[in-house]
């Protein structure tokens, strides 16, 4: 779904912006990999949240004063397992964790995306932009869908048993509320093909320079 078919007005002298969302188990990062395939360049919240809680990292230094030795490996490094555990299971520790990381991310994600040449296409792949209120720092916000069923079939097999799925899911933002903020909405309960399809229709009609 779309809202436009035209590329959407943005200053010439840098690149379109496009914040990517969607819940997990939607399929998100695979249309990441696409837009990439087409020429966007990708800037991915998952792997600068990684980067920013690296070893002797201010960020990993202030997870460990929040929430103890318990979230760090033997050798120093961060237990994303143990850290989950906690901040999935309770919304406040959630919300700790977010005041601590989110500037974090949001300020090294920024820097990234401004060196994107002008007339290029930078895509900020980002599970939190509803959450955290991004829509207004993009040209064009496209969110990714799927069925509740597909979506737990796919956690299954990233080995997340139903429980844990549902939880990690009920803590992000709701499809409608996605919903209210997107310009194009790519429903991914299809085949692979299917959704290629709805990228590449995505990357001619809105995104290609």
């Amino acid at each position: 779904m779309a809202r436009g078919t035209r590329r959407p007005p943005h200053p010439s002298d840098r690149a379109l912006r496009v914040g990517l969302t969607g819940g997990i188990g939607t399929g998100k990062s695979t249309v990441a990999d696409l837009l990439a395939e087409h020429g966007a360049t990708v800037v991915a919240a998952d792997d600068i949240a990684r980067d920013v809680v690296g070893p002797g990292t201010p960020g990993l230094a202030a997870v460990v004063e929040e929430f103890g030795q318990g979230v760090l490996k033997a050798d120093g490094t961060l237990d994303r397992s143990a850290l989950g555990s906690i901040v999935f299971a309770d919304e406040g520790s959630r919300a700790r964790l977010e005041e601590v990381l989110l500037p974090l991310i949001a300020a090294e994600a920024w820097a990234r995306l401004e060196e994107v040449p002008a007339g290029e296409v930078a895509v900020y792949d980002v599970p939190l932009l509803v959450e955290g209120q991004m829509q207004d720092m993009f040209d064009l916000v496209v969110v990714v869908e799927a069925d509740l069923d597909t979506r737990l079939e796919r956690l299954a097999e990233r080995g997340l048993g139903a429980e844990q799925a549902m939880a990690r899911i009920a803590s992000q933002a709701t499809d409608a509320e996605r919903r209210a903020v997107a310009d194009v909405v790519l429903v991914n309960s299809g085949t692979p093909q299917a959704l290629a399809r709805d990228v590449a229709s995505l990357w001619e009609d809105q995104l290609a320079p």
